[in-house]
């Protein structure tokens, strides 16, 4: 073998060896693996073109899991595919003046050379590619069974409208109330769109979080279930007599709300309705300033974060309802927080007891009426208090037969009442919204829907799918341009033959990354969605994946697995057994300040740090001109920060083996990985350090492997087996716990007893250095597979054992672990004095006749102990 570590050399004889014998091809029921199947996945990536450190973190977890599943006997499966839909792609064409088709194709083949490069064990066989026919043929093929069972259906819904590109825009493309390209105030629009009805299915996704999901992280349970957010109340009418212009009662003579504090009814001021409300429309008709606030607020986003946050406005209607308890007159005001998508689209406002309300009534001097008491509380209109919303300890007051009541009491009281009038009666609600599916979007899946003017909107035939969208387009920001594409347009009516056009929204990309992960199970399946081979390998083992994704993406792909178990398709029925959500990379963050606050952000490879004597930076200037730049402090690598980290110049640089072991050492896999070149640098030495012990130990392995000894040699060579069998025990562990770092630190510290080790010459230390090389190098290559299968092909283990991919995971020798002497600690009274070294089956007598005599601990005796206990193999404890 050579002399030096050449990771280059190392990385492209590992892979063209990979390759030649399609090492990571999973088959189904492998007779090799006696364990049975494990499927581990990665969420798939959105092809930008390049991998950032993020990704290689993310793909190595996977992989370090793969390789240690597979030496223990697992018929793993490990997939990759590619997110390749959706706006991303048609904002890079409209700066490059490219199709999206283009350049996401081409983005795709360099980031699989990048995962290539890293040595993963993905089975590329089973690759798939959201934007090609053969997948989304599937979407569409889903979509119309949805729809014929009436999971699917058609409505108006509110959308983000740019009125100078004339065009949709994601909630992401709105900046400050204005488009991200025309600058145009955005105005909400309501527009016919296609829906999933996922609440039919909220009461199981909620019931299922608690029961059927051990293994997902906590945190993530919590966020799946307020995001579900199910809620017990009552939902009631506020009678009114408003006709329209025909004299009709604008909804039948009821205004609607939905409450969870139904004990608080009687200290309603107001009620406020959406600015779409048929209530809002009929006043404003006479009123211009109200229209005018109308049109002001339909300006607003309809992003519910931004709704939480911006500035409550409102305005009177001079409309009024009648409280279905008390019989008063309530004023109906327009709010610009009330959404019409939410329940009724319309609130009661009681201020006293909503911190929202409270503060909505003192902008516009509105009654604030107390009708809930804390005992030992005074209440003030002055300002809010968080007791006022306390419904655990309040009580009606001011409330009439009410009063005296506790929050449970009142509501099931106030229920009966209302249902008594047929004005209300109690109701389960959740926060969980029917998921929009459509999207005026060009980069999607064709919605397989057909227009025709004599039938209506009727759905493309099954036999006629793939509904292709075209590739050749070039969007240009002035509207989904399928509206100009003649050729995909024109159509021919499925039920009559007269001429139609097709649909040109596309689908929520939500929809492409709900099932692909089932569909590598399946690859090539051309007659359904998945085949027998699904049932093999899901649900899934583990999936891995950011922290962002917790709620979107993970809530759709649990609908739509449920879809696909009530239409037959599948035989269980949750997706993920165990997730796990690496934490973020984060690097230093440096950048300059003009005049008008404008930021510009440096890399930190184009920095300059100044260092105290302690290594702390205390100033920083860029390269370029030597001028000072700001410290930003420690950020999530981010294209916006500049502070990125590219993984091809690593491991060009270092090799792959650098970059995985620093990823999976500087931290565990849950938790934030802060970026260090120093730490890389020495996750560098520590390879060269392996590859230069392994050389010399090469004249040691080949002669132990020509003629193994049964000597156990000397006390030395036993107290060094038994360390490396405890230590190979641990990280047996911890690669069970996904406790990748610990399992580095595990072979830093083979690697150093080995190195350090003082055992002479001879067959018994020959054999001793091949089992310890044996075991490390397999302990290893889960984190550095490259070097690790090098050393084990030049050492000679593979003739002994075979492929190191293959071959079996290293078992703890218990009598390696056997000692002939145990340490125990001596207590006196409680205190730490001393420990002595016994036989390991020492009786109980001379244990005690052994710490009695022992010097640490005999000017501690000054009368004869009351009691001696001895803790078998640990502890002596005296009693004096």
């Amino acid at each position: 073998m050579q002399e030096k570590y050449s990771p280059a050399d190392v990385e492209q004889a590992a892979q063209a060896h990979w390759k030649a014998i399609d090492a990571y091809k999973a088959v189904e029921n492998d007779p090799r693996f006696p364990k049975g199947k494990y499927y581990a996945c990665s969420m798939l990536p959105y092809p930008s073109g390049k991998l950032h450190m993020g990704h290689v973190r993310n793909y190595t977890i996977n992989d370090v899991m793969y390789r240690y599943l597979r030496m223990s006997g697992y018929n793993v499966l490990m997939p990759m595919g590619w997110d390749a839909f959706g706006m991303p792609a048609e904002n890079a064409a409209m700066q490059n003046n490219v199709p999206p088709a283009q350049w996401t194709y081409s983005n795709i083949a360099h980031m699989r050379e990048q995962m290539e490069s890293m040595g993963l064990a993905i089975d590329w066989s089973r690759e798939m590619t959201a934007c090609k026919p053969e997948y989304y043929k599937w979407n569409q093929w889903m979509f119309l069974k949805m729809l014929e069972k009436g999971i699917i259906y058609k409505k108006t819904g509110t959308v983000n409208w740019d009125p100078v590109d004339q065009t949709v825009l994601a909630n992401e493309q709105v900046v400050d109330g204005r488009g991200w390209r025309s600058g145009a105030l955005i105005e909400k629009r309501e527009i016919p769109m296609y829906y999933a009805r996922i609440t039919d299915y909220a009461d199981e996704l909620l019931d299922y979080v608690d029961n059927k999901l051990p293994g997902w992280p906590e945190r993530v349970r919590v966020m799946q279930a307020n995001w579900i957010g199910k809620s017990v109340g009552v939902r009631f009418a506020f009678p009114h007599t408003i006709a329209d212009a025909k004299g009709e009662p604008i909804n039948d003579g009821k205004l609607f709300v939905f409450t969870t504090r139904a004990d608080t009814i009687m200290g309603v001021t107001f009620c406020a309705v959406a600015p779409e409300h048929a209530l809002a429309a009929h006043a404003a008709q006479t009123n211009p300033a109200l229209a005018a606030f109308i049109a002001e607020c339909k300006l607003g986003s309809v992003i519910e974060a931004d709704m939480a946050t911006m500035e409550k406005k409102g305005m009177p209607t001079g409309l009024f309802v009648t409280h279905p308890v008390s019989g008063a007159q309530v004023e109906v005001w327009i709010g610009n927080y009330v959404l019409i998508t939410y329940g009724d689209g319309a609130v009661m406002g009681v201020p006293a007891h909503d911190e929202r309300d409270f503060a909505f009534a003192k902008k516009y001097n509105l009654p604030i009426r107390q009708v809930v008491a804390v005992e030992g509380k005074e209440f003030s209109t002055a300002a809010w208090q968080e007791w006022y919303g306390d419904k655990e300890r309040g009580v009606c007051v001011n409330s009439d037969k009410y009063d005296g009541l506790d929050h449970i009491a009142a509501v099931n009281a106030i229920a009966g009442d209302l249902a008594a009038q047929n004005l209300g009666d109690k109701k389960v609600t959740f926060r969980l919204r029917d998921w929009g599916i459509s999207r005026q979007r060009y980069w999607g899946t064709p919605i397989p829907m057909i227009h025709c003017a004599d039938c209506g909107v009727v759905p493309v035939p099954e036999k006629d799918l793939p509904v292709v969208l075209p590739e050749d387009c070039v969007p240009d920001g002035s509207g989904n341009p399928l509206n100009k594409h003649e050729a995909f347009l024109k159509c021919d009516c499925p039920v009559c033959g007269k001429p139609a056009r097709r649909e040109t929204d596309t689908m929520d990309t939500f929809v492409d990354s709900s099932w692909y992960y089932m569909r590598y199970t399946s690859p090539g399946a051309g007659e359904s969605m998945v085949d027998a081979r699904n049932d093999y390998w899901m649900p899934m083992d583990q999936y891995i994946g950011g922290i962002e994704h917790a709620v979107m993406h993970l809530l759709y792909a649990r609908f739509w697995t449920k879809i696909m178990r009530d239409f037959g398709l599948v035989k269980f029925d949750e997706p993920f057994v165990n997730l796990l959500t690496q934490g973020m990379v984060l690097n230093e963050t440096y950048y300059r300040e003009d005049a008008a606050g404008k930021k510009t952000w440096f890399n930190p490879a184009d920095v300059d740090l100044t260092l105290d004597d302690k290594g702390r930076p205390q100033g920083a200037v860029a390269k370029s001109d030597q001028a000072p730049v700001h410290i930003g402090g420690t950020e999530k690598m981010s294209k916006s920060k500049n502070n990125g980290i590219d993984p091809a110049a690593q491991i060009g640089q270092y090799g792959a083996d650098t970059a995985r072991l620093f990823t999976m050492f500087a931290s565990p896999p849950e938790q934030t990985l802060e970026w260090s070149d120093t730490g890389v640098e020495g996750a560098s030495r520590f390879l060269r350090r392996v590859w230069a012990f392994a050389y010399a130990q090469s004249p040691s392995v080949a002669a132990a492997l020509a003629r193994p000894s049964a000597d156990a040699g000397s006390e030395a060579h036993k107290t060094l087996r038994r360390e490396l069998h405890k230590i190979l025990q641990q990280a047996d562990y911890d690669l069970k716990r996904i406790q990748y770092n610990t399992v580095v630190s595990a072979c830093m510290k083979m690697l150093n007893m080995m190195e350090s080790a003082k055992l002479g010459d001879g067959a018994a230390t020959d054999a001793l250095m091949a089992e310890g090389l044996s075991i490390f190098l397999r302990v290893l290559n889960p984190v550095a597979p490259h070097i690790t299968h090098v050393l084990w092909e030049e050492l000679g283990f593979a003739g002994a054992h075979g492929d190191l991919l293959n071959a079996p995971w290293p078992q703890v020798d218990p009598a390696a672990l056997e000692q002939a002497e145990i340490e125990m600690m001596i207590q006196v009274n409680g205190k730490l004095r001393g420990s002595i070294k016994v036989a390991k089956d020492a009786d109980k007598a001379s244990i005690e006749a052994q710490a009695l005599a022992c010097e640490a601990v005999q000017k501690y005796l000054e009368t004869p102990p009351k009691k001696v206990i001895v803790v078998p193999g640990k502890l002596i404890s005296i009693v004096v």
